[in-house]
């Protein structure tokens, strides 16, 4: 087994192509020699089961794992029942719309710290945490993995060392390291293979081995201020990180088998295949 390889979304080169529809993309990301590909719910949960179905014979018609991402809008750092509310209704959503296409795997964000201290920001992300995972078994959907993200600003709960104690709280969670925004957080500190062999480290202590070599990422280059991240940007950056070179080294060292998906702005199908091909150097 080898990791899969992937885009968010769809590139800008999908429609130039003269495609539309997105169960078009498993077969041209086949195509390009991937193997992943991550439908895009951030806006919100808007894909009929219809379409969703259309999308999901087309992956298994060309090899193609799908993931979900699920909506911006969830904050598990929040204490307010309503928010906690939404919350459940957008991962059920979530899960609904990746059984549809035969997706296994949901990615949710944490939440912003707010006005609320750390600690507590951390202690309701634990508590919804669970919350989640009960309304998602409850609803029948325990079959597709909640994977939570690590997140580029710095006022947002997403550290690697906080998603890791959030995933450690149930063997049912995996992590979603977007070694973007680790890098971004931390103004330029997810770049070389040591810093990346830390963050493996760290991984393998609190969640496990068996979990860590199939995690789930996202990988992008990213523009960072003060704050952590600004904005996505594509393999042609020279200016800011990280690169995925100590990141392949690595993984493939360790004998990992994670899901790289590529969130390239605009780039990502192209920029996924040349993550493939870097990994794949170090292999032979």
């Amino acid at each position: 087994m080898e990791p899969l390889f992937g885009p968010a979304g769809n590139a800008e080169s999908f429609a130039k192509a003269g495609f539309r529809a997105t169960a078009d993309a498993p077969a041209w990301l086949a195509g390009m020699g991937l193997t992943a590909y991550e439908y895009q719910c951030g806006r919100g949960v808007r894909i009929g089961t219809e379409t969703a179905e259309k999308i999901g014979q087309a992956a298994r018609q060309n090899g193609i794992t799908l993931s979900l991402h699920a909506p911006y809008f969830i904050n598990l750092s929040t204490d307010d029942e309503v928010q906690k509310e939404k919350n459940q209704r957008y991962v059920l959503e979530s899960c609904r719309a990746a059984r549809d296409m035969g997706a296994d795997r949901i990615v949710v964000h944490t939440g912003g710290v707010g006005k609320r201290s750390r600690a507590a920001a951390m202690e309701n992300s634990r508590i919804n945490v669970r919350a989640l995972l009960d309304s998602r078994d409850a609803a029948g959907y325990d079959d597709v993995t909640i994977c939570l993200e690590t997140m580029g600003k710095i006022n947002v709960i997403g550290t690697a060392e906080e998603i890791m104690e959030l995933v450690a709280l149930d063997d049912r969670l995996l992590p979603c390291i977007d070694f973007g925004h680790l890098n971004a957080r931390t103004h330029g500190g997810m770049c070389t293979r040591e810093q990346v062999s830390a963050l493996y480290d760290l991984m393998e202590h609190t969640i496990g081995v068996e979990r860590t070599r199939v995690f789930h990422s996202h990988f992008s280059k990213i523009a960072y201020a003060k704050g952590g991240e600004i904005r996505h940007l594509t393999f042609a950056d020279t200016v800011y990180g990280p690169d995925f070179d100590a990141v392949a080294a690595e993984t493939a060292a360790r004998g990992y088998t994670p899901r790289f998906i590529c969130e390239s702005a605009g780039t990502q199908a192209e920029d996924a295949a040349a993550m493939m091909r870097c990994y794949q150097e170090y292999m032979r």
